[in-house]
């Protein structure tokens, strides 16, 4: 049964005008009251009918922006572009952080689309196309970042990474690498299967060892690398892959601890998503897999904004490349030529 804005009020203990007023912002409606009004609306699920129109009649100026995780300076470095962008049009910006949890994501969507933001962007950690979009109200500008779905129904920005994968596991085999190991992210996430699927095409056409136990996940949250690299340190592996910034700093933490040297006991394959500085430490002892970060969120702004403004626009894809960077050259240099 669809949930109605009388549903919401009586959930909130208010009425159906205090709800609308709330949710199209044309009243003044106290803080503390907007906060049952939200709550209610995540609890229950409710899609205002009113929400394309909201957004074209009375825009906030304010967009919201949901990310997995918003400790991971790969999404903090991004957020800070999308706010130069929105700022310099005269937009606020609203962070939401799902720490890789589907239904917070869910109640995200439904309460900023509820009359707080004109526009979204996700870097969504759901697993179902369906899933995503019945939560989006009809209309409503959201511009997909850094993680996509099959289904071409929202404009998206993100980093194809299979190339500087491929080229990366090639180099090692030249040097003689037989087992690589792989760590990635979440299973469920296209930028995960990208990344999986280019390692699996590269040792396939190298002629390297093809084992399900040379392949970890981990989730990209801090913490998660450890148990994968033990796996893989137990599988003889004599380079690895790790798909992932905050994973690639734990593994090179790791290894130091455990006395196994870089480029000398075994050959590293880094993911670089900020820090350029730190990782010029090691630039001369691991191969590097450099990430647009910056790039992807002043596009991932642009985008949104053009959503807003021109919300009859095609939808618009746009795939930007990551730079592979042997090791040896700074990550500094390589970044600048990018």
């Amino acid at each position: 049964m669809k949930v109605t804005i009388s549903d919401v009020a009586r959930q909130a203990g208010v009425s159906t005008a205090t709800v609308s007023h709330t949710i199209n912002n044309t009243r003044y409606v106290s803080g503390e009251t907007k906060e049952k009004v939200y709550q209610a609306i995540a609890q229950l699920g409710y899609t205002p009918d009113a929400s394309a129109r909201s957004f074209r009649t009375g825009k906030k100026r304010t967009i919201g922006f949901i990310v997995p995780d918003i400790s991971n300076k790969f999404f903090a470095t991004m957020i800070e572009a999308v706010e130069n962008q929105l700022s310099a049009r005269g937009y606020h910006l609203i962070i939401a952080n799902t720490k890789e949890n589907m239904e917070r994501e869910e109640n995200s969507i439904r309460l900023l689309t509820a009359g707080l933001v004109d526009g979204l962007l996700v870097a969504s950690t759901i697993d179902d196309f369906d899933r995503f979009d019945g939560l989006i109200p009809p209309g409503f500008p959201v511009v997909l970042v850094d993680r996509i779905f099959e289904e071409k129904k929202y404009s998206s920005i993100c980093v194809s990474n299979f190339q500087p994968i491929y080229r990366s596991v090639c180099r090692l085999a030249g040097k003689g690498v037989r087992r690589v190991g792989i760590i990635g992210g979440l299973p469920r996430l296209s930028t995960t299967r990208e990344r999986i699927f280019a390692y699996q095409q590269a040792v396939a056409d190298c002629g390297l060892a093809q084992e399900d136990g040379l392949i970890r996940y981990g989730d990209s949250m801090e913490n998660s690398a450890q148990h994968c690299l033990d796996e893989l340190l137990e599988q003889k592996c004599d380079a690895l892959i790790v798909c992932q910034g905050l994973m690639a700093l734990e593994t090179i933490s790791y290894l130091g601890l455990k006395n196994i040297r870089l480029a000398e006991d075994i050959d590293l394959v880094s993911f670089v998503d900020y820090d350029y500085d730190f990782y010029d430490l090691y630039s001369n002892r691991m191969d590097s897999i450099i990430q647009p970060v910056e790039e992807l969120g002043n596009a991932a702004g642009e985008q949104i904004l053009r959503r807003v403004e021109e919300p009859d626009a095609p939808v618009f894809e746009k795939v930007l490349t990551s730079a592979y960077k042997p090791c040896g050259v700074s990550a500094a240099q390589s970044h600048s030529e990018r």
